[in-house]
């Protein structure tokens, strides 16, 4: 029984010490514009870095000493406009670039009314966050290549939309005409194809790049459970997760590999370079800039290749920018070869439950309409499909329970001799065939399956802003009541007060939770150790102010299955003839109640 009890002490302290910690705490390939020295990993015989073109000074490092306001820095170039279901913004003519875009099917708030959800930021703004793609020259160097400074001509006047791709042209006037030709899907994949035709009298080495640059980014959450910054699937190099400290540190990450993807991702968004799984990169996490801000870079380059006079050649590559929608990625990864492209959402380290969990819940919803219900019903087929083994382990407690006087007594009789007590105990539980381990099972069980769900929550965009019932609308939010201010009927915000504010934010559903978790407690088997047991009664305390800043469908579903649970170590108690002592009192004092 000891043991029993201190592994489940030791559970129920992790699982506080884990969360407590995830609330409480919780340079490049490509050179600057002038490109003055060969990029890493390029190499082919007689390569020489092309000179600058005349209006392409601007370094493509970001170094803005004041940042300007999103609508001044889009105003720095001409643009063509991104009109599609899901995106709304611009490609900005100077440099080629895809920095401007918005998820309009996505709010900033659950107010419909919001602003929808900001993506990709043009350089200059506070938060730059941009795709630029184009060619490395290593032919003799008198050639002048477009770069981020360069104004391109749109052919045409048409937005950019599903179907009707924009042609960008430039010339640069010593024999090379260039040609970029963007398209987009009906869901977030940009589609970027760039052409050269080689008019000159000499062969020109060219080598196609794509680049994803950032600066500024959000502030991560600091917490080992989700990964936000640098990601990528990089051939036998396999998933990259790389946070913008690693990348301070480290400064420089190089990759030769093939069968890869890479780019940078939030909790719920990501812009991802996608170029074909068969391509051969040299590809490349950066961090460049001293001080702050750094720009952080995701970069790749291909093979050069020969491009003889008269001839062209020409380089396609994708642009992922969007949600991280499971049945999109999904649907890319499988439509383009994608290297195991559903990494790109952080599914945990319990990565073989937490999928499965989310296709579950996911096709329940679809049938019901609510991922809150969805997820109760999730938690009941698990209760019915672990049932025989906690029904086995709760049977084990429930004989400990009966067992107690008995245990006391040989505690008595050994109060001073420690080895002879254990010995009698463990010879009292051959005799009675029980083993005091097996009542711990449920909670091993339910352990792996309680963080996937907590991921399936914390990560997945299609728990965000997902409604319940009542006052719970955003699953994936915490309990907006306090009991502080009795749910409402005080007109204050416990939260605004200084210090305590957070703390005093205790819903209606982590109360439930904590009474559930305290009634769950009664019933099993009653520690010895005085202080281990007060410990213990304070435990469901602790949890409930810890849970409350949680998400409310992690508290939801723990109540539920508390709840189910209790139902189900009631059954085994009372087929196993033990007598509860709270219940007991429950019943007499409803009894007195009833004659009085």
């Amino acid at each position: 029984m000891h043991d029993q009890i201190n592994l489940f002490y030791v559970l129920a302290l992790s699982v506080v010490l884990l969360l407590a910690w995830q609330y409480f705490f919780a340079t490049s390939l490509l050179p600057s514009t002038a490109r003055k020295i060969p990029p890493s990993g390029v190499s082919a015989p007689g390569l020489v870095i092309a000179r600058p073109a005349p209006d392409s000074a601007k370094p493509a490092a970001i170094v803005t000493p004041a940042p300007m306001s999103r609508q001044q820095a889009l105003a720095q170039s001409p643009r063509v406009a991104i009109e599609t279901s899901r995106l709304r913004g611009s490609i900005a003519l100077r440099g080629g670039r895809i920095d401007d875009l918005s998820l309009v099917q996505y709010r900033e708030t659950i107010d419909p009314q919001s602003p929808a959800v900001v993506l990709l930021a043009p350089a200059g703004s506070r938060q730059p966050f941009y795709a630029e793609f184009g060619w490395i020259d290593g032919a003799s160097g008198h050639q002048t290549l477009p770069g981020p400074g360069t104004v391109w001509r749109q052919q045409g006047s048409n937005p950019l939309a599903v179907g009707r791709p924009v042609i960008l042209v430039w010339q640069s006037g010593e024999g090379l005409e260039f040609r970029r030709i963007i398209s987009v899907d009906e869901q977030y994949l940009f589609e970027i194809r760039d052409e050269v035709v080689n008019t000159s009298a000499e062969a020109v080495v060219l080598a196609p790049y794509a680049s994803i640059a950032r600066q500024n980014p959000p502030t991560p959450p600091g917490n080992t459970l989700l990964h936000e910054g640098a990601i990528g699937v990089l051939g036998d190099q396999g998933l990259q997760e790389l946070g913008y400290k690693v990348l301070d540190d480290r400064k420089r990450i190089r990759f030769d590999i093939a069968d890869a993807w890479l780019g940078f991702t939030d909790k719920y968004w990501a812009a991802m370079l996608l170029p074909d799984s068969s391509a051969h990169l040299k590809a490349e996490f950066s961090a460049a800039g001293l001080g702050t801000p750094k720009t952080y870079r995701a970069d790749y380059i291909e093979d050069a290749r020969l491009v003889a006079p008269g001839a062209s050649t020409s380089a396609t590559t994708r642009l992922f920018a969007g949600a991280k929608e499971v049945a999109v990625l999904d649907a890319y990864g499988q439509a383009l070869h994608l290297n195991r492209f559903d990494l790109a959402i952080d599914w945990g380290w319990f990565r073989f439950i937490t999928r499965p969990m989310f296709s579950l819940i996911d096709a329940i919803f679809r049938l019901v309409g609510n991922f809150g219900v969805a997820m109760l019903a999730v938690t009941l087929m698990l209760k019915i499909a672990f049932f025989p083994l906690a029904n086995k382990s709760y049977a084990s407690g429930a004989k400990m329970r009966a067992l107690q006087p008995q245990l006391q007594q040989i505690r008595d009789n050994f109060r001073d001799d420690r080895a002879g007590q254990q010995q009698a105990m463990m010879e009292l539980y051959r005799k009675e065939r029980i083993n005091p381990i097996a009542g711990c099972l449920p909670m091993l069980i339910q352990i792996p399956v309680f963080f996937a769900l907590y991921k399936v929550l914390f990560v997945t965009i299609e728990m965000r802003h997902a409604p319940f019932f009542g006052w719970i609308r955003d699953l994936s939010a915490p309990d907006p009541t306090s009991v502080f201010n009795l749910f409402g009927l005080i007109p204050y915000d416990p939260a605004a007060l200084p210090l305590l504010g957070g703390v005093l934010m205790v819903g209606a559903w982590p109360l439930a939770m904590g009474l559930t978790q305290w009634v769950q407690m009664k019933l099993a088997p009653t520690a010895a150790d005085p202080t281990q047991a007060a410990v213990l009664n304070w435990m469901p305390v602790v949890v409930t102010f810890v849970l409350a800043k949680c998400s409310a469908g992690l508290v939801i579903y723990w109540t539920w299955n508390n709840l189910l649970s209790l139902l189900q170590q009631s059954l085994v108690m009372r087929r196993n003839v033990v007598r509860v002592a709270m219940w007991d009192r429950i019943q007499a004092r409803f009894r007195r109640r009833g004659r009085g």
